[in-house]
């Protein structure tokens, strides 16, 4: 099945493995709060155990460097794209207070992005990550 939008997650494909993870589910969240539509339905297994529900939709997962992550955050504010971000200083801090301080201590084009998330139309989200890589 073909979605018209697309959710796309991108790290910095130096960080530790650890970072890679954590930064991934945390832009994911991201997206699930601003699109609540990208939310498929609960699932549940033959025993009838539920479990939560998921995304409906595959979300893409790439890495580049620092200079690849910074284009391509240029570029997703150029399309009106929804955005999540992880900057290098969020590691440092260990609540929600503290990482939107991080954030809002530099501007725009200072940003040391470890990570963004995407979501928007498919098109779009591959225009402005067109230089990252799928994640190995």
């Amino acid at each position: 099945m073909l979605h018209d939008t697309k959710i796309a997650i991108a790290v910095r494909a130096d960080l530790a493995i650890w970072q890679k993870l954590n930064v991934t589910a945390f832009l994911a969240s991201g997206v699930a709060a601003r699109a609540p539509g990208s939310i498929g339905e609960p699932y549940r297994d033959a025993d009838g155990v539920g479990y939560l529900a998921i995304f409906g939709q595959p979300v893409v997962v790439l890495a580049g460097d620092g200079t690849a992550l910074t284009k391509a955050h240029r570029r997703a504010l150029e399309r009106g794209l929804a955005l999540a971000l992880y900057t290098e200083g969020m590691f440092r801090t260990g609540n929600d207070v503290d990482n939107r301080a991080v954030v809002a201590a530099l501007p725009t084009a200072e940003l040391d992005l470890a990570g963004l998330a995407v979501h928007g139309d498919r098109r779009d989200v591959d225009k402005a990550l067109k230089d990252l890589k799928l994640h190995p």
